[in-house]
């Protein structure tokens, strides 16, 4: 019954997302006739729906107008997946996840902060004031709702915006972020770098693996069993 309440209040929180379009932006259901539409914040919470989970997973945007308008027919990866499982970045986190807690991208709840469409490129920018205006409506929201033991924001400026919106001071650059872990209700509230390339790039720059470390501290701070994928 509680997985049961908490899908219909994510629920209220996708009707509200697909009534209330940020001014600049596109919705989800505005491409190929709806067909990524869902009953998530997210459509990437398709993949990784877990209402109850401990890991809750946030990273920035979800698509873009040009990595969408330039598709002829809707992608049925994203479709069916809500994400696309060849792009690097979902690569990498999968590995991620399983590498430092022993599970799947389905045990765990992710969603994406922003969860409109931004015009231009998948590497195209979104503006802070709406990000945190996202946060404030949508994620921090459901992370109310779903009550992880541990939130990963993906990304610095995702962990900033969460930050700001729980009403905590700036922790400075990423490296600074990721040290600085806060608590929210029951769990804790982790930076980690991007996914992506460029982003584990930045962060291993000069050949250090500091992303493998990263992580390894974060599943410690929880007390993580990742030989039982679960809470010690």
């Amino acid at each position: 019954m509680q997985s049961i309440r908490k899908q219909k209040r994510i629920a209220v929180l996708a009707h509200h997302r697909r009534e209330n379009v940020f001014s600049g932006y596109s919705g989800i259901g505005d491409y190929h006739s709806g067909a990524y539409e869902c009953d998530f914040v997210s459509p990437y919470t398709k993949s990784a729906g877990n209402v109850d989970a401990d890991i809750m997973l946030v990273l920035q945007d979800w698509c873009s107008d040009e990595y969408l308008r330039q598709k002829k027919r809707a992608d049925s990866d994203l479709v069916r997946l809500g994400h696309d499982p060849q792009l690097e970045a979902n690569k990498n986190l999968k590995s991620l996840l399983f590498t430092h807690f022993g599970i799947g991208l389905e045990k765990t709840y992710a969603t994406n902060l922003f969860p409109f469409i931004k015009p231009g490129t998948m590497n195209a920018s979104v503006r802070f004031a709406d990000l945190k205006k996202a946060a404030e409506i949508y994620t921090v929201p459901e992370i109310e709702i779903v009550a992880p033991r541990l939130v990963v924001c993906l990304g610095a400026v995702v962990y900033r915006a969460i930050r700001k919106t729980c009403g905590l001071p700036p922790a400075g650059d990423l490296d600074m972020a990721i040290k600085s872990p806060f608590c929210f209700g029951s769990g804790q509230v982790w930076a980690q770098s991007h996914p992506g390339r460029l982003g584990q790039n930045n962060r291993n720059r000069g050949g250090v693996n500091r992303v493998a470390g990263d992580w390894r501290r974060m599943a410690e701070a929880v007390a993580w069993d990742v030989s039982r994928g679960r809470p010690k």
